[in-house]
Order: structure tokens, then C-alpha cells, then sequence
């Protein structure tokens, strides 16, 4: 493998395309040799490429003759099977990194004529900005330097946490995949509720929103944990005691209600595979 990564990306879309400039953006794949795939390019991913000297949409044996280090399939799942054969013969010589949710190491294998050096990857929203969280998993298949390479990859947009069996890529997807949109509720239902007892809704939605991201960015900077940062600003017997009495005192609602939360979203996952 050369000392920077040439990658073929299949699919530019949102993830994708969030993977992409977080490669070229850290510098950690060579720009010549990389290639992009997608019929459908926007017009800023065009200019990136264009940019670096990322080659886009070139016919598929001409990659195949040159081949890359890695290809990174981020393609909607329900097009896989018509899309990924054609790749067959680049994913032969790579290490192959699928972001695709629901579609499990052995699917995604048949659908490019049995490649063997398949890895799996649950990057959530946030990667579009660099402040993602990815779950990793690869087989016995994949070596230690093929590993690297994943990390490498994935680690532009975000933090990674390796699982040691494919079936828990399915709890990263219900934690940290699905995750943001349970803050993003917690936030809505916090203004929501300053609004109903007298705010104003603008004074109501700010509040809400930079308390999560203030609270967020703290947590970065931290190395309590997260419950110990909690009991620091509850004061027994003060406002935070009293809400969080309701939210989960005695009862545990709110650790009840986010175990079947995420069981529930586990369980549509699993149902998806294939």
C-alpha cells in the first residue's frame, strides 16, 4: 500500500460525499489514483474533485487496471444490488469499507462476485462537519494493515470504536447512527416546554439549542464522566434535583424509556439485514 490511501468512492451523497472532503480536507489519501462514482454528482462535489484531482466517474476498467488501496461503497442500500457488481473486480484488490446500514459482510460479498476483504462502518450525522462518531467492524479476513487503513479512512470525520462482531454494528446504528435525532428531540421538547410555561418561542427554541451544544462541547472537554458532570450541577434540593426527580428519580423513567428506545431501533435494524 502506498504511503497515502487511493480510494475508490462509489456514491457521493451526503456520507459520502462528507467522507470525501474529510480525506482531502486532512490530506489522507492520494488525490491522483482516487476516483469518485456517481451518476448523480452534485455540482460542489464536481469542483472538489475537479480541485484535487480526484477522477470522476471514469470507465470502471480503466480503475480496474490502475486499482486503489480501499473502495468505500456509500450507495443507498436498496441500489446495492444493482449497483456493486459492476466493482466487482476493483473491490477484488482492495480492502472494501461499506457504510451502507442493513446490509450485512455476506450480501455485500455476493453482490461483488465473492470479495473477501470486506469491512463494515456506522458513521453517524455529525461526520458531515468532522465531529462524527464511526462503529467498525471487520472480519478475520481483513489484517492488521487493512485495519489501519479503515481507521485511517474513517477517522477524517470523526472518532472511531472498533466491535468485535458483526451484530453489534446493529447497537452502534441504534446508539450513536440514530443518536443524534434523540438529542435533537430532547432539544425540541425542551423548547417546547419553555414555550408552554411563557417564553417566547425564539427565547425558547435558543436556549434549548446552545444548552445542548454548550453541554456537548463541555463533555468534549472533560474527563469526568457524564454522570459525575451531572452531579456537579445538581445541588440537592435545588431546580435541577426537582426536574431531574421527574425525568429519572426513584421510577429510572428516562433510563427505562431510552432501553426500549434503543432495543426498538436494534430490533428494526436486525430486521433490515440482508
Amino acid at each position: 500500500m502506498r504511503q497515502k490511501p487511493t480510494v475508490a468512492l462509489i456514491g457521493a451523497g451526503a456520507m459520502g460525499g462528507a467522507l470525501l472532503r474529510g480525506w482531502l480536507a486532512g490530506g489522507v489519501i492520494t488525490p491522483a489514483g482516487s476516483v469518485v462514482f456517481d451518476p448523480a454528482i452534485g455540482d460542489e462535489i464536481k469542483a472538489l474533485c475537479k480541485t484535487h484531482g480526484v477522477t470522476l466517474n471514469p470507465p470502471v476498467d480503466d480503475a480496474d487496471s490502475s486499482g486503489v488501496d480501499a473502495v468505500v461503497i456509500a450507495v443507498k442500500p436498496q441500489m446495492a444490488g444493482d449497483v456493486l457488481g459492476r466493482f466487482a473486480d476493483l473491490a477484488r484488490q482492495a480492502v472494501v469499507i461499506s457504510v451502507m446500514a442493513g446490509k450485512d459482510i455476506a450480501s455485500i460479498s455476493a453482490a461483488l462476485g465473492g470479495a473477501e476483504k470486506i469491512t463494515r462502518a456506522m458513521p453517524n450525522l455529525p461526520a458531515a462537519i468532522g465531529k462524527g462518531v464511526t462503529g467498525l467492524y471487520a472480519p478475520d479476513a481483513v489484517d492488521d494493515v487493512g485495519r489501519a487503513l479503515v481507521e485511517t479512512l474513517m477517522r477524517a470525520v470523526g472518532e472511531t470504536v472498533w466491535v468485535s462482531a458483526e451484530a453489534e454494528i446493529d447497537l452502534v446504528t441504534a446508539i450513536s447512527g440514530s443518536g443524534p435525532a434523540y438529542y435533537f428531540l430532547l432539544t425540541e421538547a425542551l423548547a417546547d416546554a419553555g414555550e408552554a410555561l411563557g417564553l417566547s418561542k425564539d427565547a425558547a427554541a435558543k436556549l434549548a439549542r446552545a444548552t445542548l451544544i454548550g453541554a456537548g462541547a463541555l463533555m468534549e472537554t472533560e474527563t469526568r464522566s457524564p454522570a459525575q458532570m451531572r452531579r456537579a450541577v445538581t445541588s440537592p434540593g435545588g431546580t435541577t434535583e426537582a426536574a431531574l426527580e421527574i425525568l429519572d428519580g426513584d421510577a429510572k423513567a428516562l433510563g427505562r424509556l431510552v432501553y426500549e428506545a434503543v432495543r426498538a431501533a436494534v430490533a428494526r435494524a436486525r430486521s433490515l439485514t440482508g
